[in-house]
């Protein structure tokens, strides 16, 4: 009966180790720390290139195993500029007044390998009437007390999430 135990012991240890899964997020094993610049942006609307520079921090700190660095002393660098912000009307009420309003950010991103000047991946997430469901998308409505300062806020968490999705290693 133990030899039995110990066989089936042994076949799952084998099985398990030689299947591929892994734990976790999968990462670049030579990177462990990332430097990110402020967005740039060519838009009028204001500190919506510092919202997002802060919340893809947020989400690298919070979501992967990479550090945070000063541009000269880390691994890689990771650069933005936002493309696009557009802001348009869902619906109005009977006075032409806006009850829903949809705020849309594209942005470019570029992450680099600073050690050997590699682009270790480059992304664009454009705006437009086939390719929204890319961009950071959020609707709003001034009625209910929603404001375009909490629809830029969620607009930069949305595309944050997706710019440190690119992060993970390629399967």
């Amino acid at each position: 009966m133990s030899r039995i135990l110990n066989r089936m012991l042994v076949f799952s240890v084998v099985a398990i180790a030689g299947c591929g899964y892994t734990l976790g997020t999968q990462t670049l094993h030579d990177v462990r720390t990332v430097h990110v610049r402020v967005f740039q942006s060519e838009s009028y609307r204001r500190n919506l290139d510092y919202l997002l520079t802060e919340a893809v921090q947020r989400e690298i700190r919070t979501r992967t195993p990479y550090r945070l660095e000063d541009a000269d002393t880390a691994d890689t660098i990771l650069t933005g500029r936002i493309v696009d912000i557009r802001k348009s009307v869902l619906s109005e009420n009977r006075y032409d007044d806006p009850r829903e309003l949809q705020l849309m950010v594209g942005a470019e991103v570029t992450w680099v390998d600073r050690r050997s000047g590699q682009i270790l991946h480059q992304q664009t997430f454009p705006v437009g009437p086939q390719l929204t469901h890319q961009a950071s998308n959020v609707s709003f409505a001034p009625e209910v007390g929603h404001s375009l300062a909490t629809a830029q806020q969620e607009a930069a968490q949305r595309l944050a999430s997706r710019i440190v999705d690119l992060m993970e290693a390629p399967w």
